[in-house]
């Protein structure tokens, strides 16, 4: 029960954080991510600093309202002060997990709170994270049923919203020309990747969040190129990811992250090399198809 717990933990974040990914990797945008789950840092200590509570519901607000607030400073440095995106979110993750760091090594003798406690989750203690009712009922990991809400969420989202995502992703002048506003998008898109990371990383783990924002959905990118077959192989695969690292973790006593990061990049390598279209092994058959003299 505990593996299946696990497994399906890891194959709700996995799915819900690569429905996501698939959008920031077309947008070129894939790290925000990476920035978003560092620099909520400070969030979650001024949440813990005003309430003192380290309640998870407390900790994501904090962390969710500092997630949204990265995604605009990103834009903003980007827009207005004229930086590439890779540079602007380099400046606002760093900038922010500093001060984080700050606030924790200040108030570190007062508190109980340290870097890791906030910022790094562990997804084998899935089942011991148990929602218990006033009543003394248990409900089952807790995990699940903020996963799940997020997942549910997240598909709502863009069920709704796939046609101006579509366009502002591929063609945003045009998006822009017909009346829909990219930028109103652009942060509803990092709205939602903030609030699947926060939600995340707390249970699952920072790095784990971050490759499975990654590494899914740019194994789909070499697999096809309709963004809807996109979607649903990164779900899929999402779920391999959590079922085969987590059974790889326990064959090797290792990492249930480290395992499913790993299975990950591997799936990723064996895309890249064999994938029909765009695998570097047909992309070397087709340049030898051409450069083959006719007739022979």
């Amino acid at each position: 029960m505990e593996a299946l717990q696990i497994i399906l933990a890891g194959s709700l974040v996995a799915i819900a954080c690569g429905l996501l990914g698939c959008f920031l990797i077309l947008r070129k945008m894939a790290m925000v991510g990476d920035a978003i789950s560092h620099a909520v840092l400070p969030g979650i200590v001024l949440a813990f600093l005003f309430t003192g509570s380290r309640d998870s519901v407390t900790m994501l607000i904090g962390a969710g309202a500092i997630g949204i607030l990265t995604t605009f400073l990103i834009e903003f440095f980007h827009k207005k002060g004229r930086l590439q995106t890779d540079a602007s979110i380099g400046v606002t993750f760093t900038w922010l997990f500093a001060v984080g760091v700050i606030l924790i090594s200040v108030f570190a003798g007062k508190v109980d709170l340290d870097q890791d406690c906030v910022l790094y989750g562990e997804i084998a203690y899935v089942p011991l994270d148990l929602w218990i009712t006033d009543s003394g009922q248990i409900m089952g990991p807790r995990v699940l049923y903020i996963t799940g809400t997020v997942l549910i969420i997240l598909i709502a989202f863009i069920s709704l919203g796939y046609k101006e995502l579509f366009l502002t992703t591929f063609d945003p002048a045009y998006a822009s020309a017909i009346g829909i506003s990219t930028a109103v998008w652009h942060y509803l898109l990092m709205g939602a990747v903030s609030l699947t990371t926060v939600a995340s990383f707390e249970s699952v783990g920072a790095i784990l969040v971050v490759a499975l924002l990654i590494a899914p959905p740019a194994t789909a990118y070499l697999l096809t190129e309709n963004l809807k077959k996109m979607l649903l192989i990164t779900s899929l695969l999402g779920v391999v990811i959590s079922a085969v690292g987590y059974y790889l973790a326990a064959w090797f006593d290792g990492s249930i992250a480290g395992a499913m990061a790993s299975v990950a990049g591997l799936l990723f390598m064996l895309a890249f090399l064999l994938s029909p279209t765009n695998g570097l092994i047909a992309k070397h058959r087709r340049k030898k198809a051409i450069l083959k003299p006719s007739g022979v």
